[in-house]
């Protein structure tokens, strides 16, 4: 995870120590609680402070990263069983998580998703904005918006997103319009679209399956749909106005990939004479003594041009190389090797690109599942494993060029490749890449796209009239989806991301714990505190605001894990409708607009927008207050205290 603002964490355990503070300065001011509100006094012990404990540990994890968070949430049920006396938890209860009906559910979308995605129907979709849009940029992002919007509320917003990217810097790119001005938007209409119906998020799924433990109220399909659409929409005005003026233009609107990736002062065509110490010498042997920060990218021989993997070739006089290094590093190079610089070459996208050798240059985004992640291009052995070139990579704003080989790795990367067009059949059914700016939107399957779609309403259908439970119901809709042809059986599980199911099965039982061993009671006393000064209404905004902050330090599925047993403790003692606190608690953990690492889809538009990390919080932080206000009192109308 990508966190340099180390400041959000100090905020939120501020807001946090604020809270605490104003709630005992409030039960010093008043002996009395609020009429109708219940006097509950809650008693430190074991339980409680080593559940408090592991909270702060994991949220400390989570944001540092030291490992993937999937591998660091298996590590809950372990301390939970260990540690048993304390965590009031069974071996039973730790583990019940690998088989929840929400984590199944989740995986099971994740297969509808790459269903929709691969027949090719969101970029079909997604073709028609430009015809509807022309060159206003406010129109383009209020129809980028729809479209995001309404696709994510029924499948998966990342894959949404992963569509739609390429498409968005198009469109851009044709209207001469900054990509950066519509990716934001694209990715926090992805996150508001979540919030529209019960299958738009896994956020929901795990909020609907808390909820029915607790409450025995899950969530029916459109349950908070109403609200979830005043969300939309006020979202769109939001980015169509405040939003529009605050979302920089980081990226300037290039022809080609070489401008925008800065590559003509990187790559150079060099002769090799007679007196070059490089010749006779393998590709191997000259990797093996190197000595400068350089990439050999291409050799030229009698007219025919070659790329990797070059290793076992012998370079010869006559040969041109292309060389990837700065300008002092390959003016020594030359002065040290004896070859001969030929400024003549023109770098651009059409000289780079060799189409009837199938070469051609490619973006490719890293998810945050991939296992690249924390990796780097010498530990892979990338160069050999794809056979292509790694010529550029972007974090944000960032852009490297030099010393690639020991860059490790974060969710949202960007990596400019020069590839073969096998090896971009690979990456394209490579689950551990997404490939950026790759948009046709003439490629796709009329058949599949039909019977995906015919499968996602059977789903919602048998879902919305309660004929079969929601999990059964994902399941069958996954195998037919495979059944259909739609995915092949290998895609099925290509598909599923196992990260979000390790980090699901390992939170669920952590949730259960702070219920069962009353750390969520012990808090939910300590804010409610607060009750001596404020209305109910402003502790349900303070509950938001703290979900939402939550979630942009660590994920929307931790969060909401980790607040819904706070949130309901918490109404309960207050002595009002703790459904209501459950709904708010769910949309603030899909509210992660003030930080790129929140949020997968934040991190997918991070680097192919160029942003700052502060852009995130410049634009995000004002549309998150807003629907902390709103929120609330849109759920207080709905569902009533």
């Amino acid at each position: 995870m990508i966190f340099k603002n180390k400041f959000l964490v100090i905020f939120v355990l501020t807001i946090i120590l604020i809270t605490f503070s104003a709630g005992l300065s409030a039960q010093q001011l008043s002996g009395e609680k609020n009429a109708g509100v219940t006097e509950i006094k809650e008693e430190l012990n074991s339980s409680i402070i080593f559940i408090m404990a592991l909270i702060l540990i994991l949220v400390l994890l989570f944001i540092w990263e030291p490992m993937p968070i999937s591998l660091m949430a298996v590590l809950v049920p372990i301390a939970l069983t260990i540690f048993s006396d304390l965590s009031q938890m069974t071996v039973e209860d730790a583990l019940s998580g690998f088989g929840n009906p929400a984590t199944i559910t989740v995986m099971a979308m994740f297969v509808f998703s790459a269903g929709i995605q691969r027949s090719g129907a969101v970029q079909l979709l997604g073709d028609r904005i430009s015809k509807l849009t022309g060159k206003n940029p406010k129109r383009q992002i209020t129809l980028i918006s729809a479209l995001t919007g309404s696709t994510s509320a029924v499948i998966n917003n990342t894959p949404v997103v992963a569509a739609l990217i390429p498409m968005v810097r198009e469109l851009g790119r044709k209207t001469d319009v900054s990509p950066s001005k519509l990716l934001i938007p694209l990715s926090y209409a992805a996150m508001l679209g979540g919030t529209v119906t019960l299958i738009g998020t896994s956020t929901n799924l795990l909020a609907s399956q808390v909820s029915e433990r607790m409450l025995g109220h899950p969530f029916s399909m459109f349950e908070f749909s109403l609200l979830g659409l005043i969300v939309l929409f006020i979202g769109i005005i939001y980015l169509l106005t405040v939003g529009y003026k605050l979302t920089p233009a980081r990226l300037e609107v290039e022809d080609d990939l070489t401008d925008e990736y800065e590559m003509r002062a990187y790559l150079t065509e060099v002769l090799i004479g007679e007196d070059c110490s490089f010749v006779g010498k393998s590709f191997d042997e000259i990797a093996e003594n190197k000595d400068l920060d350089y990439d050999i990218i291409r050799i030229i021989r009698n007219g025919k041009q070659f790329m990797e993997p070059l290793n076992a070739k012998t370079v010869r006089v006559g040969d041109h190389l292309i060389i990837r290094a700065k300008q002092d590093t390959l003016l020594e190079l030359t002065k040290s090797k004896g070859m001969k610089t030929l400024p003549e070459m023109v770098v651009d996208d059409d000289s780079i690109e060799q189409p009837m050798a199938g070469e051609t240059l490619v973006e490719v985004v890293v998810p945050a599942h991939s296992f690249l992640v924390n990796k780097t291009l010498k530990e892979i052995n990338f160069l050999e494993r794809y056979d292509c070139n790694v010529l550029a990579l972007r974090r944000g704003e960032e852009l490297t060029h030099q010393r690639m080989e020991d860059y490790h790795f974060q969710p949202g990367d960007l990596l400019l490749l020069l590839s073969t067009e096998k090896t971009l059949n690979r990456l394209r059914k490579n689950s551990n890449f997404i490939i950026d700016r790759e948009y046709d939107p003439n490629l796709f399957d009329r058949k599949k796209m039909y019977i995906s779609l015919a499968v996602l309403v059977f789903f919602i259908g048998s879902v919305s009239l309660g004929i079969i439970p929601v999990a059964i119901a994902a399941l069958s809709g996954a195998f037919l989806m495979t059944l259909s042809g739609c995915i092949n059986k290998n895609e099925f599980f290509n598909a599923i991301d196992w990260e979000v199911y390790f980090l699901l099965s390992g939170l669920i039982p952590m949730g259960m714990a702070i219920d069962r061993s009353g750390t969520a009671a012990y808090i939910a006393a300590k804010i409610n505190n607060l009750a001596a000064v404020f209305q109910p209404i402003f502790i349900l905004m303070i509950i938001y605001l703290l979900t939402s902050l939550l979630t942009n330090l660590i994920s929307n599925n931790a969060s909401v894990l980790l607040m819904l047993p706070i949130a309901v403790g918490t109404a309960e003692q207050l002595g009002i409708n703790p459904f209501a606190f459950v709904i708010t608690t769910t949309f603030a953990a899909s509210a992660a607009f003030a930080s790129p690492v929140g949020y997968q889809t934040n991190l997918m538009v991070y680097s192919s927008g160029g942003f700052k990390f502060k852009d995130f919080i410049i634009v995000g932080a004002p549309l998150q207050i807003l629907l902390a206000v709103v929120v609330p009192l849109l759920v207080r109308m709905f569902w009533g205290f």
